[in-house]
């Protein structure tokens, strides 16, 4: 007779046996701001798009009656929206790594993607603008 190979495993039950792999996803996010390189952009705001995913990981279930364990979608908007209120511009590339650097203040957040359009600027395009995801870097220095 062949001996039986398993092992029993004993579960702790303090021990997260689940990782969460979340994503909090802002679209069209569209405010007017001061953007903009040359002089004709200096006179007036302008309509600009924001969208944007930014993916964290969590060790537990959200708790439904507590508003820190989760990354809160109506204060990455309002974030970005105090980021934007009086300072102009010139690149909308500038302005992505002030986002960027805004945002990651969250320690859990470990990727953003993030989308920024013009609207109305070219006649002939509905938009045009950017796309860029930065990671959150572990190496060590």
């Amino acid at each position: 007779m062949k001996k039986n190979n398993f092992k029993i495993v004993k579960l702790d039950k303090n021990k997260a046996l689940f990782n969460y792999e979340k994503k909090v996803i802002i679209k069209e996010l569209i405010l007017n701001l001061k953007l903009g390189y040359f002089d004709f952009e200096k006179e007036k705001p302008q309509k600009v798009k924001f969208s944007l995913e930014a993916n964290y990981q969590d060790k537990k279930p959200t708790n439904d009656k507590d508003l820190k364990s989760i990354v809160n979608y109506s204060k990455l908007v309002r974030l970005i929206k105090k980021l934007v209120k009086n300072k102009h511009y010139n690149f909308l590339e500038t302005l992505a790594e002030d986002v960027f650097d805004e945002l990651f203040k969250d320690k859990r957040i470990d990727k953003i993607s993030l989308k920024i359009e013009k609207l109305e600027i070219m006649k002939d395009c509905s938009s045009v603008g950017i796309q860029i995801s930065k990671k959150r870097s572990y190496d060590q220095l």
